[in-house]
């Protein structure tokens, strides 16, 4: 079946991790994702590792499915003449160059839609494309802190924390994905093309959620909590004799359960842990006890018992633990992709399902390897692209 994007031409000319994962994103609905790298380099996640696998770094690996690849040298008059060409028959052009690089290099948003009036031209950026903080180098770690998130993740007791995976630039990827998806939307009711500007630090914010409503609505820091919640207890991870498992216990009636399953119901009856107010007032107390019952049983023998009592738990996985979960494997959510140098490679695909979509998913892109297909569908004879390549344009 095609995919809901079917018919959606991406025109890519991003980098690293927050635009490919856009334009992943949309190829993973279906549309088509033309992406333009450098001649004999590529993407610069094509050189982080190792991890390699078959001469692909794997963080590339990662984020660069469903896509084609085009060497373009856009620094030279045939290599831009080339991505107009291309861009003259897109949906979409995405690009997250610093703030201004865009236009030095004649490839913005005036200039393409010089070529495709309706054009939907989306940069992502740390700090947005205008701003005091425009022009600064923007990384993942600087974003996570500069954005709130750091300042509330980790133990009360320790230094701030990066979360392990880089969710500046994935959330930023998503939100670019939403916006270009909307305005295909809108373009297709109007006729409009847009230009979307997404900013790393923005996306942070967003994400900030009920923390930010905390603060704007007392005016009080939210603090580092580690896996505790401020105002839910017990809501957390207990260290078991081979692990670690979360626990949610979100009211009354479910602590009832939650002290039954564990052999002290007697807690339930202690009026410092009765209810949620006395319990969060009085966590120092509870604990300690719970410290000790969930340390007695490895995670396995804890997961059962908790179920059944229907008090809402999971294990703390680590990624190979989740791969093999058989509720994940039930799901789907493991993808097998045959790669031409790699061979057999698995990844986690994309979350959502479309009923009437059943779609495959190609391996990541060698690097040009769609070149040469690509041009000759623009026109250009097998001698000019030769030409071309002699050139170092391709």
């Amino acid at each position: 079946m095609p995919g809901l994007l079917d018919g959606v031409h991406v025109l890519d000319v991003s980098r690293v991790l927050t635009g490919p994962y856009a334009s992943m994103m949309l190829a993973d609905l279906g549309a088509e994702v033309i992406k333009i790298e450098m001649p004999g380099r590529g993407d610069d996640t094509r050189a982080w590792g190792p991890p390699f696998q078959g001469g692909e770094s794997a963080y590339f690996l990662s984020v660069n499915r469903n896509k084609k690849s085009v060497t373009l040298n856009l620094k030279a008059p045939e290599g831009r003449e080339i991505l107009m060409k291309l861009a003259a028959r897109s949906d979409v052009f995405l690009e997250n160059f610093a703030p201004g690089v865009a236009t030095r290099l004649g490839i913005d948003y005036d200039a393409v839609r010089a070529v495709r009036p309706d054009i939907v031209y989306c940069s992502i950026s740390g700090f947005g494309q205008d701003g005091p903080y425009r022009d600064l180098p923007a990384y993942d770690i600087i974003l996570q802190g500069m954005g709130g998130i750091q300042a509330i993740t980790g133990e009360p007791d320790r230094p701030p924390v990066r979360v392990g995976v880089a969710i500046a630039d994935i959330a930023g990827g998503m939100f670019a994905a939403f916006a270009i998806a909307a305005a295909l939307v809108r373009r297709e009711r109007t006729g409009r093309g847009e230009y979307i500007d997404v900013a790393l630090l923005d996306s942070q914010l967003a994400w900030l959620t009920y923390m930010a409503g905390y603060y704007f609505a007392e005016g009080t820091e939210p603090v580092r909590a580690g896996s505790k919640h401020p105002q839910i207890v017990p809501y957390q991870a207990f260290e078991t004799s081979d692990g670690y498992v979360n626990v949610a216990v979100g009211n009354d009636a479910l602590f009832r359960r939650f002290a039954e399953a564990l052999g002290r119901a007697d807690l339930a009856e202690d009026a410092r842990f009765a209810t949620n107010p006395e319990r969060v007032k009085h966590r120092g107390d509870l604990e300690p006890i719970l410290e000790q019952i969930f340390r007695a049983k490895p995670t396995s023998e804890w997961m059962p018992i908790l179920n059944e009592a229907g008090v809402p738990a999971g294990p703390v996985y680590r990624i190979g633990q989740i791969a093999a979960d058989p509720h994940v494997r039930a799901r789907g959510n493991v993808l097998s992709l045959d790669h031409p140098t790699v061979g057999p490679m698995r990844q986690f695909g994309p979350p959502y399902r479309p009923r009437t979509d059943r779609g495959g998913h190609s391996p990541p892109p060698r690097l040009g390897e769609n070149t040469d297909e690509i041009l000759l569908s623009l026109g250009y004879s097998s001698e000019g692209i030769r030409q071309l390549r002699k050139l170092g344009t391709v």
